[in-house]
């Protein structure tokens, strides 16, 4: 019997309005998307639009129509599902994701053991993930970071014309970790000059200062840089890899640009083949989404899934950041529940 793909809009709110340097907002749309097969077995999985990466919600969807009558019946056949859904329509990755996520979901579940252990991989080994404290006003900084307390490392977001202020308010209400993302918002130059600054704050992880397609900036920054630089928005998927390397000290891999938990595997390979560090990040999810991709966690160097830990109105309960610590569900497949 042939898969049967069904979908459900979910709306999100995280607690506090979430601002980078392109912007922000405190309401978030997703697609949920079942695969039943002809047992009835349901796979989950989320679509999280990003409009950076040239979709949207109404994308998302059309993506999924298209995509629906292209499963065949055998949830399995998790390549050549790949391969038609990538030749019939490209890009569309967080629809694709979605389905990717469904179908490891499902094969986990008609297989009985959950998708770390189907990977072969050890749930114990999975880092700690950082809390991110988005931009806003020093008083809300000082109550997010209070709000954040069990979180021992903290991700800054900056890329403003006041991250000097935004740093010193974090600093001088917390001696934890902090890691720093600009988001694209800094020129090679500027985040040259930060370098000394961010050293002086004790910042350990410098995430994407300058805008995708300056991969010579990256490597001119990681020349002065003593602080690992890692790159995000400059890499979507593996083909991206190689261009990279000696340009940054690691990438980032966000399942909602990479497109399939297959390709954020391959990334990984390539990624170590080249001697660099490995971080997966994530978008504004629920813990439907940040479960798939906390699966693969035991692999790499630097976590950051805390996009469900934002959220005040959570629908699915799966992998837990209890003080940081990536927690694994031992249940077959992701492991995601309904709430």
């Amino acid at each position: 019997m042939t898969l049967r793909l069904t979908t459900e809009l979910l709306t999100l709110h995280t607690t506090h309005p979430f601002i980078i340097a392109r912007g922000g907002h405190s309401e978030f749309r997703t697609v949920m998307v079942k695969v039943t097969d002809g047992d009835g077995v349901e796979g989950w999985g989320e679509a999280a639009a990003t409009a950076f990466y040239g979709e949207t919600l109404a994308t998302v969807q059309a993506a999924l129509a298209t995509y629906g009558p292209l499963l065949g019946d055998d949830p399995f056949a998790l390549d050549a599902i790949e391969r038609r859904l990538e030749t019939t329509l490209a890009g569309n990755a967080a629809a694709r994701v979605a389905i990717s996520a469904a179908l490891h979901d499902l094969v986990g579940k008609r297989l009985g053991i959950p998708l770390w252990r189907y990977w072969g991989l050890e749930a114990a080994k999975a880092p700690r993930s950082t809390f991110t404290i988005g931009i806003d006003t020093p008083e809300m900084i000082r109550r997010k970071v209070a709000e954040a307390a069990g979180y021992p490392v903290l991700k800054v977001k900056l890329g403003t014309p006041n991250d000097l202020e935004i740093l010193t308010t974090i600093r001088e209400a917390t001696d934890r970790e902090i890691r720093v993302d600009a988001n694209c918002g800094w020129t090679a130059d500027h985040a040259v000059a930060m370098l000394p600054v961010l050293a002086e704050f004790g910042v350990t992880v410098l995430e994407q200062p300058v805008t995708p397609t300056d991969i010579a900036g990256l490597a001119h920054i990681r020349r002065q840089s003593k602080i690992p630089i890692i790159a995000d928005e400059s890499c979507v998927t593996s083909a991206h890899i190689p261009a990279l390397v000696g340009a940054v000290d690691g990438i980032n891999i966000k399942l909602a640009k990479c497109g399939s938990l297959r390709e954020a595997l391959r990334m990984i390979a390539i990624a170590r083949a080249h001697g660099m560090m490995v971080m997966v990040g994530c978008m504004i999810e629920s813990s439907l989404g940040i479960t798939a991709a906390a699966h693969f966690t035991p692999l790499v160097d630097i976590v950051d899934l805390d996009g469900a830990a934002l959220l005040r109105d959570d629908p699915f309960a799966g992998a837990t950041i209890p003080g940081g610590q990536v927690t694994l569900p031992d249940a077959p497949g992701l492991g995601v529940t309904r709430r």
